[in-house]
């Protein structure tokens, strides 16, 4: 009885410090200079979202997934090859001040959503690029 209740005691405290652990990661990355929230998913209309957090990088954007205790960025991409193909407000879908914005990274589409402020920082900084890299955003 004894040896099963420490085992289950033991599970207890590493699901309690893999969920602290967690929380702590969001936390610092939600707060880090330059992040937002945005969810991200394959250019497929059945595809599942996986919510995340971006952050602006120098030409690049790093993307973290939300509940994941992985180091490094899920995934990054390069200024100059990511490209905005479209957008559209998620109003009518019931969620306010929200897009859906359409990308393409190196002849992969795929989708975002993000607040409108999020939009237009991402909007500005893909056309901020070194000349000869302009119209990047539709």
């Amino acid at each position: 009885m004894g040896y099963a209740l420490g085992i289950v005691i033991a599970i207890a405290v590493v699901l309690a410090l893999g969920l602290l652990l967690g929380a702590s990661r969001l936390r610092t990355l939600s707060r880090r200079v330059g992040s937002f929230p945005c969810s991200a998913r394959p250019a497929r209309p059945q595809a599942p979202w996986s919510a995340g957090i971006a952050q602006y990088g120098v030409g690049r954007i790093d993307w973290w997934r939300c509940w994941s205790l992985a180091p490094r960025p899920t995934r990054t991409w390069h200024r100059d090859r990511l490209t905005v193909t479209g957008r559209a407000p998620l109003d009518q879908a019931g969620q306010v001040d929200q897009y859906l914005v359409r990308c393409r990274y190196d002849g992969v589409d795929f989708e975002l959503t993000m607040s409108s402020g999020a939009y237009a920082g991402l909007a500005s900084w893909l056309e901020s690029a070194p000349p000869g890299r302009r119209g990047l955003v539709v």
